[in-house]
């Protein structure tokens, strides 16, 4: 799909007027809000293809724009088809009938796993998808056509809801606020307008600018050389609303990011914040604004603590290799095409996303063993 440069404009607009409005500065994480999530506007609100394979495509005998990055489920159905093992087993133990799952991308992930707990003979009654963004329902929605019966959308969460919920790369996409230490002395970074020459130099009117604040890290970062780092307030506001709403069943998330203690490392001088367009990767959010993905890594540590503090449980935390080979991925490749199996491999290699990726899981109501953490459970490390 091209890019819709009257779109780009006008979320370019949006935000300036944003700026205007605020006095002119707002905090990093007020734009990464407005830059992917502005209705309409915004780079998960309107219709880029983003999820995929390929980062061009075909189209009528022309090479357009294709997606920009590519999740597990996009890679290879063993993915979801593996997960699904751990989901049948926690809503056999909390004995629910309903998957809730967070920003549902292409609706890959969600066809995996109902087929595979059809084929397990334990077909779903519903599963819920919440998702904002209308360009991605409709794909869902297409994706998700032998299941209209089953699949529903909701972009509000209930007063009380029972289940397993599940989301992948969810939490990276949430905003962050942005500190940098400079000259000893703490930051929180955000942006402002430029105009004139410089703005015509750099194609944008965005600038960053930091402003002195008593936001502090949650760990203590040895040395005094210049810092920049993030802080993660709205995914644990995410996880004190989980457990508020979940009265019984499991939360199992699946990202990259690390313990708080690596998160916040002295070397990790650079921050964690990056931007995905046609599968190239940049660390600067400020361009291309609506084109391209913004994320940042996840501090583990950080979550935990916000759902153990709000009344959930930790089940286990360790790396997306283990997880998925404690839920039965080495049997599913026995049966697979080489294709496949190179493509599930690299869900669970080291250098690839074995490592990279984690899942943590939580538990509303009496704690168990989850399958996924059999083996390697990392708990201890958060």
């Amino acid at each position: 799909m091209t890019t819709d440069h009257s779109l780009t404009s006008e979320l370019v607009r949006h935000i300036t007027r944003a700026i205007q409005d605020a006095g002119g500065w707002i905090g990093f994480d007020d734009f990464m809000s407005q830059a992917l999530y502005s209705p309409g506007l915004g780079y998960y609100a309107h219709g880029s293809a983003k999820f995929g394979v390929l980062p061009y495509a075909e189209q009528e005998g022309k090479r357009v724009a294709g997606s920009d990055f590519v999740t597990a489920p996009e890679m290879t159905h063993l993915f979801g088809w593996t997960l699904a093992q751990q989901v049948a087993q926690a809503l056999q133990v909390t004995a629910t009938h309903e998957v809730w799952e967070f920003g549902a991308g292409s609706g890959a992930l969600a066809l995996q796993v109902l087929q595979a707990l059809q084929a397990q003979g334990a077909a779903l009654p519903r599963y819920t998808i919440v998702d904002i963004s209308d360009s991605l329902r409709e794909r869902q929605q297409a994706e998700l056509a032998a299941f209209s019966e089953q699949v529903r959308w909701v972009d509000a969460l209930p007063e009380q809801m029972q289940g397993v919920v599940l989301g992948n790369e969810v939490l990276d996409a949430m905003p962050v606020k942005l500190l940098a230490r400079v000259a000893g002395v703490w930051h929180e970074r955000g942006v402002v307008l430029v105009d004139g020459p410089e703005a015509q130099v750099q194609g944008h009117p965005f600038a960053w600018q930091d402003r002195v604040t008593e936001l502090r890290a949650p760990h203590e970062i040895e040395g005094e050389h210049d810092y920049l780092t993030e802080i993660h307030p709205q995914g644990e506001s995410f996880m004190r609303t989980l457990a508020d709403k979940l009265t019984c069943g499991a939360v199992f998330l699946i990202d990259y990011g690390f313990p708080q203690a690596e998160y916040y490392h002295p070397q990790r001088h650079m921050g964690t914040v990056m931007c995905h367009q046609a599968h190239q990767v940049d660390a600067d959010p400020l361009v291309s604004v609506g084109q391209k993905d913004i994320t940042a890594h996840v501090n583990f540590t950080g979550i935990a603590l916000a759902g153990i503090e709000a009344g959930l449980g930790v089940l286990g935390y360790c790396n997306q290799g283990r997880f998925l080979m404690n839920c039965g991925l080495l049997s599913q490749l026995e049966a697979a095409d080489l294709p496949t199996r190179v493509m599930a491999q690299k869900l669970i290699m080291e250098h690839e996303m074995g490592e990279f990726f984690k899942v943590i899981g939580f538990h509303k109501g009496e704690p168990w063993h989850a399958l996924g953490f059999e083996h390697g459970d990392k708990t201890h490390k958060l």
